[in-house]
């Protein structure tokens, strides 16, 4: 992954970087969906988890072409097939909410909420707003009037059945009045009053049991019991917040209806009101998080709801959110700690990332003890040192940071940031156009080897089928993977791979065949593999169209490095690549474990000379960016087909491409590249100028 892409916006990350960003976030979000929906055992708060999220849509909205089938946007909650109830099949889903975090994100919302519905400035759009409450999202159906089943929203489509357990919880009629719909579901929260926790948890104490995290988690793990006696004995509440499936409807707009369900006895929030524009919105916001701290339960937030039902009957859904709905999220809480230490830990790309170790404190519910300090620049504008007395925050960062260092002035040695690798010792150092120092070990040091030989084996890369996250951790555990050449030994080791469990004679034939047919790999994904700092795909190919061999860059990088001054200019001169290009290809080769390493895997495959069959085209020496979903051919396939044409295919949109290919799907590429006037075809539009090509 490029350097520091997590923190990159959308626009300045490869298409690489963001599918990898897209699938560990896919990974990491459902992970804490499971611990959150289904085991109600968070590690992360609400607001980190709120980031993750943010950062998926971010990259989705920006690569729609690269949206995963298991991507967080499609799912709702988690699936419960490991829990002990019985499942039950939403009538109608049951969605979770898009989230807005400040002013201008709701009024956008608002904006986007006008277009949709093609308003006049003048048409009122009327929004009813409530606190959100931190429980467990649940769905009463009734029948004639009657209870007849109670279930938690699971992934949105399947819930656990928790009926007998929604009869012990005294908020719930068991019966409705006279009058109501045949059939009406009423959704709304279990939750767990703060002064309850607090007793449940002294209790619990007492009787040596678990202590439950927060009130949310208790409330969930009080409520989603095989046995209804434990839910029985303890202290939940329920209020309303909408519905479900119904017979009928009574009602024209959202406030009226919770008005009605008020009536047949459900609890709603004391704040639910009904406002005309986004100043009452924001102003109902900042009275409730006033109020906040000394409310009896907890929230995270402000719910908007359009309130005409006709309106979000035309604003629908989008995956799993409805259009008509936006929770306001407020910001994370803040608390002092001391800093008790400064580690530095060494990423796959080498960076040192310095971690600050603290005196455990509590920061929005959850205890706190590790906190990013980023980069040496961020540790020399805070000032911070070991032993310092800081105030960290949980907001939008996926790990807590620092916003102010209270001990700054006191004496006491700076923190030295250190020259060399903590893990191999190779030098550390830092270019000139970037803060990050990084280690220049590259393919020798432990911190980043299986991650590198992960890379090297990608699909972008070698391609190499059968080499899985886990058949590298484990071949590099046994000492048999230390860097890209041992890939190529692996033959010698058929007999000791085959002894491993999980392994039989197909699966080693399979996977040492694939190593073997990559013994003459192409120049350009070799040099892509090996994760040389700015070298992306495209990088790679550039550098090998003008020097055409393996041997020929690393001599011209080498004189680069020694101050040549003709072969630094020859390098620059090839479009796309900069001065800082450059620099890195010098630091890889001036660093001996790097040059022994890449002797070694040339002394066992042979790269065939690198050349680029091009035609006489319109599209000849312009730079086509590909978008959106492609229908008839694979985006490898569209970027051979610019290459072959003369183009270069860039990852993203700038002043200086030239022509948009856009399959369906297409987001903000497309957007930025109609406001900037730059040509736009779709995929038989770039099919015709190929085929004009010939």
């Amino acid at each position: 992954m490029s350097p520091n892409s997590e923190n990159s916006p959308p626009e300045n990350l490869s298409e690489v970087d963001a599918a990898n960003e897209l699938m560990r976030l896919a990974r990491k979000i459902a992970h804490h969906d499971k611990l959150y929906h289904a085991e109600d055992a968070p590690e992360i708060t609400d607001q980190e988890y709120d980031a993750l999220v943010r950062r998926n849509r971010e990259l989705e909205e920006a690569f729609p072409h690269l949206v995963r089938d298991d991507s967080p946007s499609k799912k709702i909650g988690h699936e419960i097939a490991a829990s002990p109830l019985s499942k039950v099949t939403h009538e109608v889903r049951m969605m979770s909410l898009d989230n807005g975090f400040n002013r201008e994100e709701v009024t956008e919302w608002v904006a986007r909420v006008r277009r949709y519905l093609n308003l006049d400035a003048s048409d009122e759009v009327a929004i009813t707003a409530e606190d959100k409450i931190d429980g467990l999202s649940c769905s009463l159906r009734y029948e004639n009037g009657k209870l007849v089943r109670a279930a938690t929203r699971g992934d949105g489509q399947v819930g656990e059945d928790v009926t007998a357990n929604a009869r012990h919880i005294s908020d719930i009629p068991q019966e409705l009045p006279e009058g109501v719909p045949d059939v009406f579901e009423v959704r709304g929260e279990v939750y767990m009053s703060r002064a309850d926790f607090a007793a449940l948890n002294a209790a619990q104490e007492e009787a040596g049991a678990k202590l439950f995290a927060n009130p949310r988690n208790a409330a969930a793990g009080s409520f989603r019991q095989k046995d209804a006696s434990v839910t029985a004995k303890r202290p939940l509440k329920f209020w309303a917040y909408g519905w479900g499936a119904a017979s009928d409807v009574p009602c024209e707009t959202q406030s009226e209806m919770m008005r009605v369900i008020e009536g047949w006895g459900f609890p709603l929030s004391p704040f639910l009101i009904r406002t005309t524009s986004v100043d009452e919105m924001i102003a109902h916001y900042e009275e409730i998080g006033r109020q906040r701290p000394d409310l009896g339960y907890e929230i995270d937030g402000v719910v908007y709801k359009v309130d005409r039902l006709d309106y979000q009957q035309r604003l629908g859904f989008v995956a799993k959110a409805p259009r008509w709905a936006l929770a306001h999220k407020f910001p994370a809480e803040k608390a002092q700690t001391t800093l008790e230490a400064i580690d530095i830990q060494v990423g796959r790309t080498g960076k040192l990332t310095p971690v600050g170790r603290l005196a455990p404190v509590l920061v929005g519910g959850v205890t706190v003890t590790n906190v990013t300090l980023h980069n040496r620049d961020e540790i020399e504008r805070l000032g911070v040192r070991p032993g310092d007395r800081i105030v960290v925050q949980r907001a939008g960062d996926v790990i807590p940071q620092v916003v102010e260092n209270l001990t700054r002035e006191e004496e006491r040695e700076p923190f030295q940031f250190p020259d060399h690798c903590p893990v191999c010792d190779s030098e550390a150092v830092a270019q000139d156009d970037d803060v990050d120092v990084r280690c220049t070990g590259g393919l020798i040091c432990p911190a980043q080897r299986t991650q590198r030989l992960e890379h090297f084996v990608s699909r972008k890369a070698l391609d190499i089928d059968g080499f899985g996250t886990k058949t590298i951790a484990q071949f590099f555990e046994l000492g048999w993977l230390e860097s890209p050449a041992d890939i190529f030994r692996l033959k010698e080791r058929r007999n000791d791979i085959l002894a491993l469990e999980g392994w039989q004679d197909k699966s080693v034939d399979n996977l040492l065949a694939a190593v073997e047919s990559k013994r003459e790999p192409d120049a350009a994904r070799l040099l892509f593999g090996l994760g040389i700092r700015h070298v992306g795909e495209v990088t790679a190919r550039d550098l090998m169209k003008h020097v055409h061999e393996l041997s020929a860059l690393r001599d011209i990088a080498q004189k680069a490095r020694s101050g040549d001054e003709d072969a630094a200019s020859e390098l620059t001169a090839i479009d796309g690549i900069g001065p800082s290009v450059v620099e890195a290809l010098g630091d890889f080769f001036h660093e001996p474990h790097n040059v022994a390493v890449w002797e070694d895997l040339l002394s066992l495959v042979n790269p065939p000379r690198y050349e680029v069959e091009t035609v006489q085209s319109r599209v000849a020496g312009k730079t086509v960016v590909f978008t959106g979903k492609l229908e008839t051919m694979s985006r490898d396939e569209a970027k051979a087909q610019a290459e072959r044409l003369g183009a270069k295919a860039a990852g993203s949109v700038s002043a200086k491409t030239d022509l948009l290919v856009a399959g369906p799907g297409a987001g903000s590429k497309l957007k930025k590249a109609e406001s900037l006037g730059i040509e736009v075809v779709d995929e038989a539009g770039w099919a015709a100028i190929v085929a004009e090509a010939g």
